[in-house]
C-alpha cells in the first residue's frame, strides 16, 4: 500500500510524491516561539560581555580551564584505586568548586547561570519550533489485523503486564496472549514461529528491547507487522517510534486504529537488535555476575583495568572507509543517535535511514580526558554511520551489550542493518508522532526560515514549495 500523500492527516503533510519532506502550514504561536528561541540564545550568548565587559573573555577561559581539570581528575579516579582514586576525585571536585567561589568573588556567577538558562531556554523553544518541521518516517495505512498474537513478559518493567491490564485489554480487543511464566525460561521465537504457523496476522510484544529484538525478527522474516508495548523498563525503542512510554495500554490503540512504518533492523553476527550493540568496557560491565547486584561498586572496582588495557581483549572496526583502534567503547546503533544535540541525546530522530550508527570512544591519557569538554569534536571520540561494520579483536570470542542484555560472540563479528525490514504497527495518534528533529546546522538554518518567512504556502525543508 503506497504513502499517504499531501493531504496528509490532522492537518499535517506527511510524504511529498517526489520525496522531499514538506513542513505543515505555520502558524503565528509556531513562528514567535521561533523567534523566542533564536532572541533567546542570542541574549545566553551576549549577556556575559554584555555585563561583565572585557574581563568575560578570562573568565570564561578559567571555566573552561575548570572542566577540563574537572575531566582530568574523573579519568584518575576512574582509572585508579585507592589513593589514586580518592586524588582524582578531590581534583575533579576541587576544580569545579574553584571555578564556582571565582565567578562568586568576580561577581559572574549570575550572568553564568542566566545565560545557561537562556540557552536551555532557546534549545527547549527551538525544538517546539521544529517540531513536525523535519523529515517523517511515512505512515502507512493499513487495514486492522483479524488474528493478532501478542507475547507478554509479566516481570518487565516492573510488573506493567498486570499493573496496566494489559492483557485484559488486548484480549478485549481480540487479540490472543501468550503471558511468559516466570519461573520457566521460554523460547519467543519458537512461540512468535508457533503462531504465525497457526494464523496469525500481527506478532507484538509487551516487554524489554532484548525480547521486541527477538520476535522483530520473526515478524521481518514472515512479512508481517510488528506490535511495540512499550511496557520495558526504558523502552527506548519504543520512544524513538514515538509510542507512549507512561501508559503502555495505548499502544494497543494500534489494533483499532494504526498506521504502519517500515523501519530497519540491526543484525550481529545474524542476531537481530532493534537497539544497539555495545562493545568494550560496558559489555565486559554487564557480563559480571556480581554487576547486577551492585552496579556501582562493580564498575569501580573493573574500570581501571578495563579502562587502561590491562583486561578484556583489544577491539578494532572498521566502518567504511573509518577505522577505530583500539576503542574502550564502542556503540554500534541501529540507525544514529543525536549527538550535537544535547537535549536529544540518547535518542534517534529516524529509524529507516538505512545506517547504522558508529560511536567509539578511545582515551589513553588524562589530556584526552581534558579533550572530552569539545564533544563531538574531540579526537578520542569517532562519530560516523556505515552500512555495515566489522569488530576484529585479539580474541576468538568478545563480549557484547546487545539492547542491553549480556552475549558472548565469535569474532571476527558482522554488524548489518536491514533497511526496511521491519513494517511496525504504531497507534495514529500517539504522543511522539511529530517528535523534534536535533538541532543540526540545517534545522537551525529551518528555524530562521519559520521565525522569519511570511506565511503563506508550506515549503520544503530544501526552500521550495509544494
Amino acid at each position: 500500500m503506497p504513502p499517504c500523500g499531501v493531504c496528509g492527516v490532522n492537518g499535517r503533510v506527511r510524504d511529498h510524491p517526489d520525496g522531499e519532506p514538506v513542513s505543515s502550514p505555520l502558524s503565528a504561536g509556531r513562528r514567535w516561539t521561533a523567534r523566542g528561541a533564536i532572541l533567546a540564545a542570542i541574549a545566553g550568548a551576549v549577556i556575559p560581555a554584555i555585563f561583565a565587559g572585557l574581563r568575560s573573555l578570562p573568565l570564561l577561559l578559567i571555566g573552561v580551564a575548570g572542566v577540563a581539570i574537572s575531566l582530568v581528575g574523573a579519568w584518575l579516579g576512574l582509572t585508579h584505586r585507592g589513593v589514586g582514586r580518592l586524588a582524582g576525585t578531590v581534583v575533579a571536585v576541587l576544580a569545579m568548586l574553584g571555578v564556582i567561589v571565582v565567578y562568586a568573588f568576580a561577581e559572574f556567577l549570575h550572568i553564568v547561570v542566566l545565560s545557561a538558562a537562556l540557552l536551555l531556554i532557546a534549545g527547549i523553544a527551538a525544538r517546539a519550533a521544529l517540531r513536525g518541521s523535519g523529515p517523517a518516517v511515512p505512515e502507512y495505512d493499513v487495514a486492522v489485523p483479524r488474528h493478532p498474537f501478542l507475547i507478554m513478559n509479566p516481570r518487565s518493567g516492573g510488573g506493567k503486564v498486570a499493573r496496566f491490564h494489559l492483557m485484559e485489554h488486548a484480549e478485549a480487543l481480540g487479540a490472543r496472549v501468550a503471558l511468559l511464566e516466570e519461573a520457566k525460561q521460554v523460547d519467543v521465537v519458537a512461540v512468535a514461529r508457533g503462531a504465525v504457523a497457526q494464523g496469525a496476522d500481527l506478532l507484538g510484544v509487551a516487554g524489554g528491547d532484548g525480547t521486541q529484538a527477538l520476535v522483530a525478527e520473526v515478524a521481518a522474516d514472515e512479512g508481517i507487522p510488528f506490535l511495540v508495548i512499550s511496557a520495558g523498563t526504558r523502552n527506548h525503542f519504543a520512544l524513538d517510534l514515538g509510542l507512549d512510554g507512561d501508559d503502555p495500554s495505548r499502544c494497543l490503540d494500534a489494533l483499532t486504529d494504526g498506521v504502519e512504518l517500515h523501519v530497519d533492523l540491526g543484525s550481529i553476527n545474524g542476531r537481530p537488535f532493534v537497539n544497539n550493540a555495545s562493545f568494550g568496557a560496558y559489555a565486559e560491565l554487564v557480563r559480571l555476575p556480581e554487576y547486577r547486584d551492585d552496579k556501582t561498586h562493580t564498575a569501580l572496582q573493573a574500570l581501571p583495568d578495563l579502562l587502561v588495557g590491562h583486561s578484556g581483549p583489544q577491539l578494532y572496526a572498521r566502518a567504511g572507509e573509518v577505522v577505530i583502534a583500539r576503542p574502550q567503547a564502542l556503540l554500534i546503533s541501529n540507525n544514529p543517535y543525536s549527538t550535537d544535540d544535547p537535549a536529544g541525546l540518547g535518542r534517534r530522530a529516524r529509524l529507516d535511514r538505512g545506517i547504522l550508527g558508529v560511536i567509539g570512544v578511545r582515551v589513553d591519557n588524562a589530556v584526552q580526558a581534558a579533550s572530552l569538554q569539545s564533544g563531538p569534536a574531540s579526537e578520542s571520540l569517532t562519530i560516523t554511520t556505515a552500512a555495515s561494520v566489522t569488530v576484529t579483536a585479539d580474541a576468538n570470542e568478545i563480549p557484547v551489550g546487545l539492547d542491553g542484555e549480556a552475549i558472548v560472540v565469535r569474532t571476527p563479528v558482522g554488524c548489518t542493518i536491514r533497511p526496511a525490514a521491519l513494517r511496525v504497527r504504531v497507534p495514529r495518534h500517539r504522543p511522539g508522532r511529530s517528535q523534534a528533529p536535533p538541532l543540526d546546522r540545517d534545522h537551525l538554518r529551518a528555524l530562521a526560515t519559520i521565525a522569519f518567512r511570511r506565511p503563506g504556502r508550506p515549503r520544503r525543508t530544501d526552500g521550495g514549495t509544494v
